[in-house]
């Protein structure tokens, strides 16, 4: 009998909401789901240290579930996906491969090489499971590629209309006998030492029924709060779904339409709004990535790749490992190594510190969030390094610099967050734990801890930045 191949992607590993599981479902077959890792995969195709251990995590609860419903899922380790996804299509009785469209440059090229394959009279079945809607599918009234988000969120929001939800059934067809799956271990996922046990494992649980816990809570709690308190480090209302929508664990149609549904049931309009909106800026990182797939490694404006950025200097450590004397900045570094995650705000300050008052390239701090982050997401790592550092679509100025201890009295007044991850300066009194430098009272307890002085002076540092920048202007508007 002939078979569906339902093929996985680490960033669609659920059953729910899924349309390529449904599309397999529809062709009537037995399903054989499969993933493929390709351990070789190098650069930005690689996922990072934090994300192979999300992946290990969802990958096992991906099969429970499977499992469940009396399938499987079949793992399978490469040097080459396009040759060992060739070897099952030509050894298996495949007559139908679904999958969710990729997005991402090296998941496209992927794609092309297996069309060729299907060409063989294998059935192709695309559906749009990673994203709100098809990127190709938005273009301005010209015709032309949207690059500034605002007239990008409204088109999306005039043209988008969410799909009829899809709950699987309780078993799922199966063939008659598996093909050969590799154990997960063979993937070699877990960082060694595993450190990620120690320190990740306390604050998630992957997985897509964690997903929905999650949502649940950020449902009843976070989100009638989210348009007043969403930028606030000493609260935790943020939806913290990132990494679930990072790994497909969680649909975005989902998500939009569970939130249009809170509001009518009570919740405010601005709330539903402002979260919204943050799926949109999601959406479009996805869209410029998948028209612009050169911006993984360089600007979207191509002006910027002659900006004079410091591509290595002795700082960088420092930020990395949340010693730069300024404590919003370390402890959100701090934050990021010890969970895997950062607040989004925080994300914000850590990148214009670093591309700004340390001049570093923002690609280091792109390859470190990489590394890093549970949810690192190529497109939207993408964009937000490049919107802080100012080279990107729709970006902030290259002259606005945050200000990390107004910013950190603003969305931290008590010193909550930083007491928190910086254990060192919990002591403090409030009236200098986000500038203790500047406070003689704080100096004494200060020496005590092991706690450094500013790795940079934030006058000095911000007036360097700006005259480095007009220079560079100036270079650019003369002729050659």
């Amino acid at each position: 009998m002939s078979l569906t191949l339902l093929l996985f992607s680490s960033g669609d590993l659920r059953l729910t909401e899924n349309p390529a599981l449904e599309a397999a479902l529809r062709t009537g077959r037995p399903i054989v789901p499969v993933f493929i890792w390709h351990r070789k995969a190098s650069g930005f195709a690689r996922l990072g240290a934090a994300r192979r251990w999300w992946l290990h995590h969802s990958l096992a609860s991906l099969d429970a579930e499977l499992r469940q419903r009396s399938s499987r899922l079949i793992l399978r380790v490469t040097d080459d996906p396009i040759q060992e996804l060739g070897f099952l299509l030509t050894n298996l009785p495949v007559s139908t491969l679904c999958c969710n469209r990729p997005l991402l440059p090296h998941e496209r090229y992927t794609l092309t090489k297996v069309m060729h394959l299907c060409q063989k009279g294998i059935h192709l079945i695309e559906t749009d499971g990673c994203t709100l809607m098809n990127p190709s599918e938005l273009r301005t009234q010209n015709g032309d590629i949207y690059r500034v988000f605002t007239p990008f969120w409204k088109a999306l929001q005039q043209h988008y209309t969410p799909p009829t939800p899809f709950i699987p059934p309780a078993t799922l067809p199966a063939p008659e006998s598996w093909p050969e799956s590799a154990p997960l271990t063979a993937l070699e996922l877990l960082p060694k030492p595993d450190w990620a046990t120690e320190t990740i494992a306390q604050y998630w649980k992957p997985g897509e029924t964690a997903a929905w816990g999650l949502l649940r809570q950020f449902l009843a709690y976070g989100l009638p709060h989210y348009h007043h308190n969403r930028d606030r480090l000493d609260r935790d209302l943020t939806s913290r779904l990132s990494p679930y929508l990072a790994h497909g664990e969680i649909s975005p149609h989902l998500i939009w339409r569970v939130s249009g549904e809170a509001q009518k049931n009570g919740i405010s309009a601005q709330a539903v709004a402002a979260f919204r909106r943050q799926l949109g800026w999601r959406e479009f990182g996805y869209y410029l990535l998948y028209h612009f797939p050169e911006t993984v490694e360089q600007p979207l404006r191509s002006e910027w790749a002659s900006f004079p950025w410091r591509t290595e200097a002795p700082e960088l450590y420092a930020w990395q490992k949340g010693q730069t004397g300024y404590p919003i900045i370390d402890a959100a570094m701090r934050q990021l190594w010890c969970s895997g995650w950062m607040h989004n705000r925080a994300r914000l300050l850590v990148a214009s510190f670093l591309t700004k008052n340390l001049r570093i390239h923002w690609l280091r701090g792109a390859e470190w969030f990489w590394d890093t982050l549970v949810d690192a997401d190529l497109a939207n790592n993408t964009l937000g390094w490049q919107w802080v550092a100012g080279c990107g679509a729709d970006s902030a100025p290259y002259f606005r610099l945050f200000n990390p201890v107004l910013q950190s009295k603003k969305f931290d007044p008590e010193g909550l967050y930083i007491r928190y991850w910086l254990p060192a300066l919990a002591s403090l009194p409030t009236s200098c734990i986000h500038s203790p430098w500047e406070n003689d009272c704080c100096q004494q307890q200060l020496h005590a801890t092991s706690y450094p002085r500013p790795l940079v002076p934030l006058e000095k540092s911000r007036n360097e930045a700006l005259e480095m920048y007009e220079r560079w202007k100036t270079q650019l508007s003369q002729p050659l």
